[in-house]
């Protein structure tokens, strides 16, 4: 385990991050588990709103630095974003309440409540770990189980963001409730950049899958994160299939399909110090499987050849046409293979002759990658939360500035520098996104859990704001009430046949429910169990699939479809479409590459 690059002399963070579904938690919580092995005190960090660190490890962790009993010297501490804001909240108007004037300190709560608070709570937090040495001390190493790319992104050039905002002063800011509590922590902030960009402190692990996709966009991380300092970088790839494949095209297809995404690693990618770990037979949850992880010798198993039958994706895609338009959203952890399944329903529709068109919230979702190509009657869009800010920006400024004085309109500038324009930027383009369906079918790839929800709280707080003004009596429509409609929206959750994946989808199904919004079908994606496979270790992870496959068709799904994994890499409008066939037209093309 030793010989591992990215455990060579660690310093005292280590940040786990890249694209969703990757293995970015389990690499976290193994290099938890062997840094704490020499007797020293760890502290393991989720900065993941979707956070599923408890799960992995069998306990409830929470908002809390909490011991893991069956690890001796290792804790870990879950940022829970809500919680994290209540606390926000708290600070800053416990004192006030009583003292001022009710109405006054009901709008500054009514300042707090949105996602943009969230944000900065969570942010609060994370930058408290990197300077508090009162607090961690006693902790020799802290490893951080960052969330997906782009929200890690957001995170980590938070530093930045809101020091040079609170240097060049907030002006009249909307967002001015979250920073009165931000003014009081500038030194905080300062020095959580120092430590972020310090060699010595800090390194960046960055973690993909040896996929052609995933390693595209784990250079762009690395551009990124090198562009605000961070350069003591990391490769990880995750998840390498090896072994002889002979007697088995589908095991031979991923094997050639790695190698070569491998041989093609972008030069940025190339020169950082690179490991790969073997994909294991056994699902990474509780720590003896922890354990072997980063164990070479960890035995591959078998298991009988197992063939699970299922409904297959063409059915949910024959209802879904019947509506003639509407909106479909696909949700899920990152790595489920979300985008894929979103581009092959919009696929599907547009074959048709359905006007759709296809679009992600995700940042670090690549549609256009995915299809390779254009159809009649589909469009492709994104979300890009820089171009809607720009876009939101010079809409304020066009319309409440034109009739501003120079030094009015100088002020509203400043106002529009603060980061949380983006949050009203991006919602706004969601809610011309969701209007459309009332015309055509809008296929939406959205970004993984945690940043999802934090969407959703802004249109729920949107609706409330709406439905206040309004009063009883007169009629209104808002996205939330879209989205709550069955008739006009369909919500289906992607997973994967492994525990954790389908235990956090069944977390975000619960979550929706609440929010008053009924998940329409489950995917299982990537099903070994539905796939033929001779290889012994393929065949133990099939086997391993049927007690999930049967929890979400028993437990937790109305519908479902099961997608199996197939040799041709669903890259391009061809391979898409045949994800979409028939079960039997499926295994008749699995062995074409």
């Amino acid at each position: 385990m030793s010989s591992f690059a990215f455990l060579a002399a660690p310093p005292r963070f280590l940040f786990f991050t890249g694209k969703g579904g990757v293995g970015k938690t389990s690499l976290a919580c193994a290099t938890a588990m062997h840094l704490a092995a020499p007797g020293r005190q760890v502290l393991l960090v989720s900065t993941d709103p979707a956070s599923n660190v408890g799960q992995v490890f069998g306990i409830e962790i929470g908002n809390r630095i909490t011991p893991v009993p069956a690890v001796d010297g290792l804790s870990a501490f879950e940022i829970d974003p809500q919680a994290a804001a209540r606390g926000y909240r708290e600070r800053i108007v416990g004192p006030v309440r009583g003292v001022l004037p009710e109405a006054v300190v009901r709008g500054i709560e009514e300042q707090l409540s949105g996602a943009c608070t969230t944000e900065i709570a969570a942010f609060d937090e994370f930058t408290e770990l990197l300077t508090d040495d009162a607090r961690l001390r006693d902790y020799a190493h802290i490893v951080f189980d960052t969330a997906p790319t782009g929200t890690t992104i957001r995170l980590l050039q938070l530093p930045g963001a809101w020091s040079g905002f609170l240097d060049a002063g907030k002006g009249d800011a909307s967002c001015l409730g979250p920073l009165a509590g931000l003014e009081k922590q500038r030194a905080q902030y300062r020095a959580a950049v120092d430590a972020l960009a310090d060699p010595a402190r800090s390194r960046l692990i960055l973690v993909a899958r040896p996929q052609a996709a995933a390693l595209r966009e784990l250079a762009r991380t690395h551009d990124e994160l090198a562009a605000i300092g961070l350069t003591r970088q990391c490769m990880v790839v995750n998840g390498v299939l090896s072994g002889d494949a002979a007697g088995d095209p589908l095991a031979a297809a991923i094997i050639r399909r790695e190698q070569a995404a491998l041989a093609a690693l972008p030069r940025t990618l190339a020169e950082l110090p690179c490991d790969r770990v073997p994909l294991k037979a056994f699902n990474l949850v509780g720590v003896e499987a922890l354990r072997g992880l980063l164990d070479a010798t960890a035995p591959a198993g078998d298991a009988p050849v197992v063939r699970c039958v299922a409904p297959p994706l063409s059915e949910l895609i024959d209802d879904i046409a019947a509506g003639g338009h509407g909106l479909v959203m696909l949700m899920g952890k990152g790595g489920v293979g979300k985008t894929t399944q979103a581009a092959a329903i919009a696929v599907a529709l547009a074959e048709r002759g359905l006007a759709v068109h296809l679009t992600t919230s995700d940042p670090a979702a690549h549609l256009a990658d995915t299809l390779d190509g254009v159809l009649p009657n589909l469009r492709v869009s994104r979300i890009d939360p820089q171009a809607e800010t720009a876009r939101y920006r010079d809409q304020v400024l066009a319309t409440k500035g034109a009739a501003l004085d120079a030094a009015g309109r100088a002020m509203l500038e400043e106002d529009l520098r603060s980061p949380c324009t983006e949050e009203i930027a991006v919602f706004q383009a969601f809610s011309r996104i969701i209007r459309e369906a009332g015309q055509c079918f809008v296929v939406m790839d959205t970004a993984p859990t945690g940043h999802t929800l934090l969407l959703l709280d802004a249109t729920g707080a949107y609706h409330r704001e709406i439905a206040r003004q309004m009063g009883a009596g007169r009629r209104f429509t808002t996205p939330m009430m879209q989205l709550q409609d069955a008739q006009r929206t369909k919500v289906l959750i992607v997973t994967l046949a492994e525990t954790t994946p389908v235990l956090e989808a069944a977390r975000l199904q619960d979550d929706l429910r609440r929010a008053g919004i009924e998940p329409w079908a489950w995917i299982i994606n990537n099903s070994l169990a539905a796939a033929h496979t001779a290889s012994p270790l393929l065949r133990q992870r099939a086997a391993n699939e049927m007690a999930q496959i049967d929890a979400v068709a028993t437990h937790h799904a109305a519908r479902y479809a099961l997608v199996p994994l197939l040799a041709r890499e669903p890259v391009g409008v061809g391979a898409l479409k045949a994800l979409v066939q028939p079960a039997s037209s499926l295994q008749e093309s699995d062995g074409d590459d």
